[in-house]
């Protein structure tokens, strides 16, 4: 074999190498994708206080692990606990106000009763006066009189009436959920509440990570002063749009972590992200800005996955958050399974080397 058909030989066989590559390359695109676009995400928790004050005590310190209910810092607790004296001593005096009302208007319906009874024997001499001015056994003169004294009376009944509607209004109700005393109870609710805001406590279980505090230093609600890094994980994989079309929930997947090389962990697609953020407009009022681009082959798009590892949430809760990982999914089984973990396997081992 000349040296010319021994190079020409050498050209076919890259060629046709090149070609069988190309094919594999598009059928595993499609059946079995694999990304090292991957990382181990943990919540985070900006941790702030829900009320102002001075740090009084610093119960944590970085990269300590808390459990929920745990307390981390504590604001100063004095102006709070006289906070709740106070409306403590509101709600006593609510009731003491109440007491009051109760008693005026038993008053009230006492002088009620005076004055209806006054009315009524009134009320009976007016009688006798309207018989004997017709027969003109009295003169104008006492009719007159009687007439006024009963018009009196009856005008300090409806008083007295009105005096009672009017304290009752006031009362808000004989019950003790009247408004009077809601609003005190309500008052002392937020006080105790801002009593218990004072020592902020975790609301998940996790890491503290990022610590901004010491004693001393002046808080304000809502300022984060840590970060609390949940023990809950979740992988994350972006693939292709196309390298999805075979993808369902509940599919088999390969998971090679960076930080455990020539191990493979078996996982399941849990869910799919409804979007991306170039998928969101933004409402601002403004006409649509068209991305203008010269180029014949763009970017392709990527949509998230998120995975769960089926038999070793130990090893997600153990890896910080971030930590980069490799996804191979098995949409299909048969051949392409199988290839799909041997793809998996090789890159396992790829990773001792970096």
């Amino acid at each position: 074999m000349t040296p010319d058909q021994h190079f020409a030989r050498l050209v076919r066989v890259a060629l046709v190498v090149f070609a069988l590559c190309f094919v594999y390359f598009l059928a595993a695109d499609l059946w079995m994708p694999l990304t090292p676009q991957a990382r181990v995400m943990h919540p985070v928790v900006r941790v702030a206080p829900e009320v102002d004050g001075r740090v009084a005590e610093v119960s944590v310190t970085n990269n300590q692990h808390v459990d929920v209910g745990e307390s981390m810092f504590t604001l100063d607790r004095r102006p709070y606990m006289l906070a709740v004296e106070e409306a403590e001593l509101a709600l006593d005096e609510a009731k003491r106000e109440n007491a009051k009302l109760d008693a005026s208007i038993a008053a009230a319906q006492a002088t009620l009763a005076s004055h209806r009874a006054g009315a009524d024997e009134l009320a009976q001499e007016m009688a006798r006066a309207e018989r004997l001015i017709a027969q003109h056994s009295i003169s104008r003169q006492a009719y007159d009189q009687a007439r006024a004294s009963y018009q009196t009376a009856r005008a300090q009944v409806q008083a007295a009436q009105a005096k009672i509607e009017s304290l009752k209004a006031e009362r808000g109700g004989k019950s003790e959920d009247n408004l009077r005393l809601r609003q005190a109870r309500n008052a002392l609710s937020k006080a105790q509440l801002d009593l218990e805001y004072a020592s902020v406590r975790a609301e998940v279980s996790g890491t503290v990570s990022n610590l901004q505090l010491s004693v001393g230093e002046y808080a304000n609600a809502g300022n984060p002063k840590l970060a609390l890094v949940s023990d809950d994980a979740d992988i994350i994989a972006d693939f292709r749009e196309k390298s999805l079309r075979s993808v369902e929930v509940g599919d088999a997947a390969s998971v090679i972590l960076d930080a455990f090389p020539g191990r493979v962990f078996d996982a399941r697609v849990v869910g799919r992200d409804a979007g991306v953020k170039d998928g969101q407009l933004n409402p601002d009022g403004n006409l649509a800005d068209p991305r203008s681009s010269d180029r014949w082959v763009r970017d392709a798009q990527r949509q998230r996955l998120h995975l769960d590892l089926e038999n070793a949430p130990e090893v997600l809760a153990a890896l910080p958050t971030g930590a980069r990982a490799t996804v191979q999914l098995h949409p299909i089984g048969g051949l392409a399974a199988g290839l799909g973990a041997l793809q998996a396997r090789l890159v396992s081992l790829i990773h001792f080397i970096y």
